[in-house]
């Protein structure tokens, strides 16, 4: 769908008395699409009434631009209407002059008649026929919020703004007025930007929520898409499968920045001890079982042991939050899916380019694809059965979804569909879901599928919902999965500190593998502040033989692999690979200079220090082709042949990728 109105990477500044500024807002980049109901959302002076006013025109962004269909907005106009939280009713006009003084100043054009019908029929739409002669003063809360938006919608706006509209409201009014201007909305197309700090009113009428970060410098932190089925009820809504699962999110985003906050006002320089820059760490993990290196290291004491004392481990909601949190700076490092730092590195989707780093594998394995169970009573039991039944049923395009376009989920979901002639562009549809929603949405419906880690395919398997029709040992066994991921500008004013994360993290990975130790890492991750799942469906495969839903449980060697057969190397051949399959698929560019990508990227001499300060093996994986199920051979010394053979591919982009600055080493 066309873009409606653009934010294009605004700042707000703002002067001060003494001679010093304050920046509200920093590169706000925002599309909005036509009919969509937008709700932005964070804490108090994070800068949401301040977009809202540059929207409006009633502000100028310090840089950057606001554009409305195409027309730079730079001033007031018609085409943009705002509801306060006040109403902003004239106390001597009535409820028809308030609203015809709008359409009088706007709707010149029109005759005396034609206006009265107007403002006539949008009196009627909010249903305030019977107060259309009483003033503002003669009239409840919910009345006159009512007028206001009458008022709005009667000059046909083409952008409604709604400051907080139904903040002074009780909740029973305010709960019929919100299903009131979503049918109104819905039925005349109209396009909305609300604020709001109520989550449960912005899941309720939006079709995203935009949040943002704390002020100053406030930015949108995270956009999330409501999928709620429309027309909307607050029932219809609550009893929806993602409501709950969304809603988390959002609090837990908003948690997430009070805690930020609180910690930004005691904020204190640490003292650095034993040698490191820094020894106060943001870590972000996902909810998933092979987050355990991470979890042990805190648990048991292994970043403590290095010097780094004040670690805090931030359980972020999906792998978007992660790529962000880095980004942005929010995080000093992070669990990551294995593509993301060559994402990152490369621009990902036509994201701008940030250095990331890899000094160390943190998992190998531990994935599955998973299918709705109404497939295995179909008679699809292997890949062969699904290209059949796809070829059975042509009017079919099942939905699976994976976790982020870089992650292995993704890449060998992929790769395994092509290998049976099943063109995972046209024949299926793909789309990204965080782990933790796979189950809920496969319950409700709205995917078939899906490829994510543990222990998100046994919990479909445990409730029923689903039968695991591959794992990765079938298609890829020892395969990277997650890797620890720094900002390569922060490695290198960093460097004692990333290599004390790196000895930490590295005995904890040993301590993961070592079978004597399963019970305490499950006992561990299970806890409500890490992966929080029931140990029942998070046994299999870490602990007992995997079941698969379909036949006896069996045991998968290295089902979670953290630390034997080398496992904690940054490999640079596996990682060419994933730039090659990115590239396959248009999610990156191919670099011509992928040496110089992979040397960047790929950090084999921090991983080397680090395994011999910790006396462990530093030996690299060996190197050389690459073959996974199908038989197909991956060369790592010709890898744009390789991409050229390809059948099942996108349109593949070649090119120099040039790359960030290296910033000269704080220990220099």
């Amino acid at each position: 769908m066309a873009i409606f109105a653009e934010v294009d990477h605004v700042d707000r500044v703002f002067s001060l008395p003494d001679g010093g500024t304050y920046v509200a807002l920093t590169n706000i980049d925002l599309k909005i699409r036509k009919g969509e109901f937008v709700s932005l959302v964070g804490h108090s002076g994070c800068g949401k009434s301040t977009l809202l006013n540059l929207i409006a025109g009633l502000d100028q962004p310090t840089r950057g631009g606001i554009v409305l269909e195409g027309r730079q907005v730079t001033e007031p106009g018609p085409d943009r209407m705002v509801v306060f939280q006040n109403y902003s009713l004239l106390p001597w006009l009535t409820v028809r002059e308030n609203i015809a003084l709008a359409v009088d100043a706007a709707m010149k054009q029109f005759s005396p008649g034609e206006r009265k019908d107007i403002v006539n029929h949008h009196i009627d739409m909010v249903g305030l026929r019977a107060a259309a002669d009483k003033r503002p003063a003669h009239l409840s809360g919910g009345m006159k919020q009512r007028v206001a938006i009458a008022r709005a919608l009667a000059i046909r706006p083409k952008l409604l703004l709604l400051d907080e509209p139904f903040g002074a409201l009780d909740a029973l009014t305010r709960g019929g007025l919100q299903e009131q201007l979503m049918r109104i909305c819905q039925e005349n197309e109209v396009t909305c930007i609300m604020v709001t700090h109520d989550v449960d009113e912005a899941l309720l009428l939006s079709d995203r929520v935009v949040l943002m970060t704390n002020g100053p410098a406030a930015y949108v932190g995270q956009i999330l898409d409501v999928t709620i089925p429309r027309p909307r009820t607050h029932m219809s809504a609550v009893e929806h499968p993602s409501y709950y699962s969304l809603r988390g999110e959002i609090v837990y985003f908003l948690n997430q920045q009070r805690r930020a906050q609180r910690q930004r006002l005691k904020q204190v320089t640490p003292v650095a001890l034993n040698g490191l820059e820094k020894i106060n760490l943001e870590l972000g993990f996902i909810p998933l079982t092979d987050c355990a290196p991470l979890v042990v290291a805190q648990e048991r004491g292994f970043f403590a042991k290095q010097g780094l004392t004040q670690v805090t481990l931030r359980r972020e909601p999906n792998w978007q939050a992660i790529e962000m949190g880095i980004r942005q700076g929010r995080l000093d490092a992070a669990q990551m899916v294995a593509g993301m730092p060559l994402g990152m590195t490369l621009g990902i989707k036509g994201k701008p380019s940030v250095t990331v780093t890899t000094g160390l594998t943190l998992s190998r394995n531990g994935n599955a694809i998973t299918f709705h169970r109404r497939f295995y009573a179909d008679g699809v039991r292997t890949l062969a059965d699904f290209k059949a039944f796809l070829t059975a049923h042509p009017d079919q395009k099942p939905t699976l979804a994976m976790v982020h376009p870089a992650s292995m989920q993704n890449l060998m979901l992929r790769y395994w569909l092509a290998s049976a002639g099943i063109d995972p562009e046209r024949d299926v549809n793909l789309i990204v879901i965080p782990p933790a929603q796979m189950a809920a949405n496969l319950k409700a419906g709205s995917i078939d599928g899906y490829c994510v880690g543990e222990p998100w395919n046994s919990r479909a398997v445990h409730e029923g919902l689903g039968f695991v029709i591959a794992t990765d040992a079938d298609i890829w066994s020892g395969h990277c999965e997650k890797v620890l991921g720094v900002r390569e500008d922060w490695a290198e004013a960093h460097p004692q500190t990333h290599l004390a994360l790196i000895k930490a993290l590295l005995e904890a990975c040993q301590y993961c593998d070592d079978p004597r130790n399963r019970e305490d890492v499950l006992s561990l991750i299970c806890r409500p502040e890490y992966v929080g799942s029931d140990p029942v469906y998070t046994r299999p495969g870490l602990i007992d033989p995997y079941d698969r839903g379909t036949d006896a449980p069996q045991m998968i060697p290295r089902f979670n692999q953290f630390f034997v057969d080398k496992a904690n190397c940054p490999d640079r051949t596996e990682a060419l690979w994933m730039m090659a399959q990115m590239a396959r698929w248009g999610i990156t560019p191919f670099p011509r200079n992928w040496i110089e990508v992979l040397d960047r990227v790929r950090r084999m001499e921090t991983f080397t220090t680090a395994a011999q300060a910790v006396g462990m093996p530093d030996i690299g994986r060996d190197r050389g082709p690459i073959t996974l199920f199908d038989g197909g051979t991956f060369n790592p010394d010709d890898p744009i042949h390789y991409l050229e053979g390809l059948t099942y591919k996108g349109e593949i982009r070649v090119q120099e990728v040039p790359l960030e600055a290296v910033a000269p080493s704080a220990a220099a």
